[in-house]
């Protein structure tokens, strides 16, 4: 098979996922097999056995593969240490480079085509949003303008005083707050959701050009403290 063969695991948000891809975003990029899933149970409970499902419906072996790639965050704290941890044992196991590929550009890579200022939302619970901004370029790809962080979605609707276009789990929870915006339009629910196939794509990019983790000292991108870290830090 020609191009880098990547599989990647989602785990950031509710609906978790995991693929097979041959190739990158551009350049003849080929899906193999994905798996998606809205789980009544812990990623935990069934990512290793989605993982090999896939790996034998696409007739793949460990020996096969050229990277692993994982959603590096932010996202569920539960969600991103489970898809971590899975990432970085199967990496370690088979001797393969790790990918990390931060969640909201991901998103991202899956609204392009407007030329609106675009912004990705996850729910973050406890009434906050995590929030990342960008503009397509003339290649049409999203260009970050910004680290992504955690905010209320009011005190957002606030900020946003030109045209946006909206997308991602969080713009959903929040619709009936952003939709009294009158300069904000909410991408529809079916176009604006993670894809374990996107991360593998945009880790083929980026294992081609070198940006690979430490498997031994690789950590999820949580933008703000655990409910445990913030109790770990109370007198």
């Amino acid at each position: 098979m020609d191009g880098v063969l990547i599989l990647a695991l989602e785990t950031a948000t509710g609906c978790g996922g995991v693929s097979l891809t041959l190739g990158g975003m551009h350049g003849g990029g080929r899906l193999l097999a994905e798996c998606t899933c809205q789980p009544e149970v812990s990623h935990s409970r069934r990512l290793l056995g989605s993982v090999q499902w896939i790996m034998a419906a696409a007739g793949v072996s460990w020996s096969d593969l050229d990277g692993i790639g994982v959603s590096l965050g932010p996202g569920s704290f539960t969600g991103l240490r489970i898809g971590m941890a899975a990432a970085k044992s199967i990496a370690m196991a088979a001797g393969k480079p790790l990918v990390g590929v931060p969640t909201l550009d991901a998103l991202a890579f899956n609204c392009t085509g407007s030329d609106r200022l675009l912004g990705c939302l996850l729910d973050a619970r406890k009434q906050e949003v995590y929030a990342g901004f960008y503009r397509i370029g003339a290649d049409g790809d999203p260009r970050s303008l910004g680290v992504p962080m955690a905010i209320s979605p009011a005190d957002l609707a606030g900020r946003l005083t030109e045209p946006v276009l909206l997308a991602g789990p969080g713009a959903a929870v929040y619709r009936e707050l952003f939709a009294k915006c009158d300069n904000v339009r909410i991408l529809p629910a079916p176009f604006s959701s993670l894809r374990a196939a996107t991360v593998g794509f945009m880790a083929g990019d980026m294992l081609g050009k070198g940006r690979t983790m430490d498997p031994a000292t690789a950590a999820p991108l949580y933008v703000r403290a655990s409910e445990a870290e913030l109790n770990f830090m109370k007198p």
